[in-house]
């Protein structure tokens, strides 16, 4: 089973690029986050004729996250169960026996505000999300973009970068906290790698071409999943295409 993760930073925009990616990549699960689109405004007929069933919940401008899958998507539940509001921030759904959880972290504006302390708040949530609705036994794959880089080699400078609101102690436990319920880095199993990015800024002249990025989005899987992996990798074209998204996909491969 192939599964990928990808912000695609509004998906009407990015319709093109995502089409093509799908077409060509094939994969069995892809689940997109930062669609920007109304559910009333989703553009399902795109996809028409590209085998993919899909789900998504969106609101106007911010956020939305959608799933695509060559299989059936089954118990789609939206939302973590104790929202304050109807941010469209996760979904979860079963495809081909294996649960899977799509989110779209907060970024958190700046360290101290109260947007940063909702993204502390927010993961704290998800630790107990997690708890709730399964075992560890369970085939459990956690994907999206997370807005935290876990270690040093996850950004291009970690001296001048760190005690920013994705890449400090706080996040990076929070974060650590909700992995520690079971999961794995998928992509660090097979890449101990530096340099290994999924997201550049766009607002940094020749930030991609210098490769000054930062890895954000992630595949994570229950022990027993992880254990079937096959390989996880990056794919930075996306990235290089005319009016691209500013993160790219991430692709694992199970032997499921």
């Amino acid at each position: 089973m192939k599964i990928a993760t990808f912000n695609v930073n509004s998906l009407r925009a990015r319709l093109g690029i995502v089409i093509d990616w799908l077409d060509k990549n094939e994969p069995d699960v892809l689940c997109v986050q930062e669609t920007k689109v109304q559910d009333k405004d989703f553009p399902g007929e795109a996809f028409a004729g590209l085998g993919y069933n899909f789900v998504y919940r969106g609101q106007k401008s911010y956020n939305g996250v959608a799933v695509f899958a060559k299989g059936e998507i089954e118990d789609v539940v939206f939302g973590l169960d104790d929202e304050p509001y109807d941010e469209a921030r996760l979904v979860r759904a079963k495809i081909g026996g294996v649960w899977v959880v799509n989110s779209y972290v907060p970024q958190g504006f700046e360290v101290g505000s109260e947007k940063y302390e909702y993204k502390l708040e927010w993961l704290g949530r998800l630790r107990e999300y997690f708890e709730k609705h399964f075992k560890q036994s369970d085939k459990v794959v956690w994907v999206g973009d997370f807005n935290v880089a876990m270690e040093d080699i996850d950004v291009y400078d970690p001296d001048g970068l760190r005690g920013h609101v994705c890449f400090n102690e706080q996040v990076q436990e929070a974060l650590r906290a909700v992995m520690d319920w079971g999961f794995v880095d998928v992509f660090r199993e097979h890449c101990k790698d530096g340099e290994q990015y999924s997201f550049w800024d766009y607002r940094m002249r020749g930030g991609l071409s210098r490769n000054r990025g930062w890895r954000l989005d992630y595949i994570m899987a229950t022990k027993s999943l992880a254990q079937s992996s096959k390989g996880c990798y990056i794919d930075k074209r996306p990235r290089m295409l005319v009016k691209p998204s500013d993160h790219t996909p991430v692709v694992a491969e199970f032997d499921i």
